[in-house]
């Protein structure tokens, strides 16, 4: 190992004022340094909305691109701002008829479905049917079943507190996908002709934000709903908790995470959380950089605090963080009446900067041993968070972000062998502190199936370079402001110095035999 003295912090002041990239250390991996294997799979969320039903021009160019990525852990939310596509039944049941109905919700959950057989989807339809709360049944849904709702999320008490109503309500509903259909509450079969495998499901959504849910409340209702899909889909794994605001609500992980909370003999299969960089309204895409990699920083500090207490009370429980990604100030209070407008303007290397982010948080949650890191969204626009985006809203065609996770999906995953950053191996503890400081680089070195590779994450809006010993002769792969939403740009690696653009996420494979 080495590393070339650093230049000084004013330098690096300097240099960043001037919008010149920080100067790399000279920093040699020591390929006989193996810290682990990896475990972790980088892969995506589908929220459901009204640009994913049949006829729009999105679905098909979005679910094109989907389907060639094949990923593994795949999360689909049905979510309450779409009533018609989430809830099958709208309106509680009477003595003499109900209201189930399939007709919006089943397009784009067979899309799904169809497009993830053979791989372990995650489906979460989140959204509790309004009426189910007291006072839930003054909550008028709009007729139109592609209009934005966002007050259908109301309530905080089941109006049946022991929870057989909510219990029923979801064995009902994986009985349409998995067992061809289902006796609704007056005796009547509904005959869907769907088999479908559910490998895991996930049990509701940001308790911590959806109607109030206590920990305790969550919990309850966790186990319910458990045992309730459980009873008619009894191979199926379940995740819980799916929590906004982490660092914020440390209770949820205590209480759920604790197996003597729980009813017998329900599982603690996975816990799953969220997290998105969010820069202030005022700041430009020049702040926007540090803001967002501070953020990421700040959330990995809670990640280490999460993985201690999975760690104390539950060990055998696996963890997907599947909301990652970065969201525009204005954009992040569309829900509660904000409005990016029709034709928001987003600078086109925003999407690169948050297609790096993610690859920063993939690669140190890789270290971490997190199971799945989820980038938020396959689908978004105008009304509907369009900052969070992975396609284009009227083309489908993929942005610099979904390329961004096919060029980690196509490179690095479970069963690499991870080496020791040389950051760390030089420095010590405060690798993190000067990475942060200097603007260095993120890196990964990993060995797959005995090929050498560095992934690299180019933190700034400038260029720079990299020396990567032993890479003259390999190849790279790279995704940047040049490339954008196209195809993740290759090329022959002509030296040990590698170039990286704005905002670059890169791999560089070594040729075989080299690597000091």
């Amino acid at each position: 190992m080495s590393i070339n003295t650093a230049p000084s912090t004013t330098d690096l002041t300097a240099r960043r004022r001037a919008g010149i990239a920080a100067v790399v250390p000279d920093l040699r991996i020591d390929w006989s340094r193996r810290t682990g294997i990896s475990g972790t799979t980088p892969t995506l969320q589908v929220v459901v909305n009204s640009k994913l039903m049949p006829e729009q021009p999105v679905r098909e160019g979005a679910y094109r691109a989907f389907r060639d990525l094949d990923c593994e852990y795949v999360r689909y939310v049905p979510w309450f701002p779409y009533p018609h596509m989430s809830v099958p039944e709208l309106d509680p049941p009477t003595a003499t008829t109900t209201s189930w109905d399939f007709t919006f919700a089943d397009p784009p959950a067979i899309d799904f479905l169809d497009a993830t057989a053979g791989r372990h989807p995650v489906l979460n339809f989140s959204t509790i049917p309004a009426w189910m709360f007291v006072g839930g049944e003054d909550v008028a849904y709009p007729e139109d079943p592609d209009g934005i709702f966002w007050r259908y999320n109301e309530g905080t008490e089941l109006r049946d507190p022991s929870g057989r109503e909510l219990g029923d309500y979801f064995a009902r509903l994986v009985s349409w996908y998995t067992q061809g259909g289902f006796t609704d509450e007056l005796g009547v079969r509904h005959e869907s002709g769907h088999h479908y495998e559910l490998p895991i499901w996930e049990v509701l959504n940001e308790a911590d934000l959806e109607h109030a849910t206590t920990p305790k409340a969550y919990t309850e209702r966790y186990d319910v709903i458990v045992e309730a899909i459980r009873s008619v889909s009894p191979e199926t794994e379940f995740v819980g908790l799916g929590i906004a605001n982490p660092s914020a609500n440390p209770e949820y992980f205590e209480y759920f995470l604790n197996p003597a909370n729980h009813r017998d003999g329900i599982p603690l299969d996975w816990i799953s959380y969220h997290f998105y960089a969010a820069p202030a309204v005022a700041e430009g895409i020049d702040e926007w950089q540090h803001t967002m990699f501070a953020q990421a920083d700040g959330f990995l500090a809670t990640v280490r605090y999460v993985e201690s207490i999975r760690k104390r009370l539950s060990p055998s429980t696996r963890t997907m963080i599947n909301e990652t990604g970065a969201i525009l100030g204005d954009d992040h209070l569309t829900a509660w009446g904000a409005d990016m407008g029709p034709d928001p303007q987003i600078p086109d290397a925003y999407w690169n900067l948050a297609g790096a982010v993610y690859a920063h948080l993939v690669v140190e949650l890789t270290r971490m041993g997190i199971d799945a890191v989820g980038a938020s969204q396959l689908v978004g626009y105008p009304g509907q968070f369009p900052s969070v985006t992975m396609v284009d809203w009227e083309t489908g065609a993929p942005n610099a972000r979904f390329q961004v996770l096919r060029l980690l999906r196509d490179h690095i995953g479970p069963g690499d062998e991870l080496v020791e950053d040389p950051l760390v191996a030089t420095v010590g503890s405060g690798a993190g502190a000067m990475r942060r400081v200097t603007q260095l680089p993120t890196q990964l070195a990993f060995v797959r199936d005995g090929v050498r590779k560095v992934l690299l994450v180019n933190r700034t809006g400038s260029d720079t370079t990299v020396p990567v010993h032993g890479a003259a002769g390999g190849t790279l792969a790279v995704v940047d402001v040049a490339s954008a939403g196209g195809p993740v740009r290759e090329a022959r690696v002509d030296s040990d110095i590698v170039p990286l653009g704005a905002y670059a996420v890169a791999v560089v494979t070594l040729p075989h035999g080299t690597g000091a």
